[in-house]
């Protein structure tokens, strides 16, 4: 079973995950609603849950929105690791060219800086769009010279207090995702599975002990701390996951696993600890639930999958527009209008992006 994600399955995954991140980076926002357990764990957030699990109404797919759509940023580095795998590793989707340069020192080199050059043009369009629209209406963030040099050089994630220093808050990935890609090519790239296995290990027990401590938590989770274990579950997939399931899964196996993952991920978000392991149930879920989807969903979350790229930079503008309608009463006008203009600006950053960035790159964010 050696295309045990196949690319479509891939983008379509990528564009689940990236609607779960665009509707939770509004939800979240609104008067009420349940506050997500991203960076710290509060026990008044799960009781919030609970309450409006057992007591729904129309706004409740909102409010789970809110509390679960940040998962899928572990989706896209659970389908980094796997892409990196797949493109640099020698078990590919498809036929896809490889750095010529990408073995000794000269090639970390390159490969850190191909990786650089291609979030940087990601970023730098939503980012000045951004800006612009920032100055334009009110409460305009004020961004310090640090805080810009971070940004463009996507280290603000280990500024001293990153949730001030990262504007917008959804621009935090990108210096996670430099990090990874160093690891992985420093550390991971075709080198035992243990090492691998053993960062993730390391960096869930770094985390342990500061469960209590939310300033300190906060700014381990800003970093690779919080995405070692997708990352490497997506390497160890793409590298193992043949061997995992030698046979292909009929259907009735996938809705088991999607039915068992969310059961676990909805338990073990609960609990301090086995919250840290959220992802271990959550991509499994996913996966299952891709593979279930019949084919006009397929085909929807494919072609949002494609754009996913211009849909993290653009929306973070559009909802600074849009948010205050929903805040003013009409909470579903100004979410409709949020996803209609987020969908037509990211198809247009789309032409922009494609003009530099090949569309079938290891890029999942």
């Amino acid at each position: 079973m050696d295309n045990w994600l196949t690319r479509t399955e891939c983008t379509a995954l990528r564009g689940m995950a990236i609607l779960g991140i665009v509707l939770h980076n509004f939800c979240h926002w609104l008067r009420g609603s349940v506050q997500e357990n991203e960076y710290t764990f509060n026990v008044h957030n799960n009781q919030h849950l609970l309450y409006v699990l057992t007591h729904p109404d129309w706004d409740t797919p909102l409010q789970l929105f809110s509390f679960f759509g940040h998962y899928g940023v572990p989706v896209f580095l659970f389908l980094s690791g796997y892409g990196l795998v797949k493109k640099y590793e020698g078990t590919r989707l498809e036929p896809v060219k490889a750095l010529p340069s990408l073995g000794g020192v000269g090639g970390g080199f390159s490969f850190i800086r191909h990786h650089y050059l291609k979030l940087f043009r990601m970023m730098i369009i939503g980012w000045v769009f951004f800006l612009i629209i920032d100055r334009l209406t009110p409460r305009a963030h004020l961004y310090e010279l640090p805080d810009i040099v971070s940004q463009l050089f996507m280290f603000n994630n280990l500024m001293p207090m990153p949730d001030k220093a990262i504007w917008p808050g959804a621009y935090w990935f990108f210096g996670l995702m430099m990090q990874l890609y160093i690891i992985y090519r420093l550390l991971i790239y075709r080198r035992h599975w243990a090492i691998a296995v053993t960062l993730a290990v390391l960096c869930i027990a770094i985390q342990v002990p500061f469960l209590q401590d939310y300033d300190t938590l906060s700014y381990l989770r800003y970093n690779c701390l919080s995405g070692m274990l997708p990352f490497v579950l997506g390497i160890m997939t793409a590298r193992h996951g043949g061997k995992l399931f030698p046979r292909p899964l009929c259907g009735w196996h996938w809705a088991a696993l999607f039915i068992l993952g969310t059961m676990l991920m909805l338990l073990w978000c609960l609990h301090p600890f086995l919250w840290l392991l959220v992802p271990v149930a959550m991509i499994p879920a996913g996966v299952a639930l891709v593979k279930l989807l019949p084919h006009p969903l397929l085909n929807a979350m494919t072609w949002t999958g494609t754009i996913s790229a211009a849909l993290f930079v653009a929306h973070p503008a559009l909802r600074k527009l849009f948010l205050p309608i929903a805040l003013r009463g009409d909470i579903y006008a100004g979410l409709v209008l949020y996803l209609i203009s987020t969908f037509v600006v990211a198809w247009l950053f789309m032409l922009i992006i494609n003009q530099k960035t090949n569309r079938n790159d290891d890029t999942v964010a």
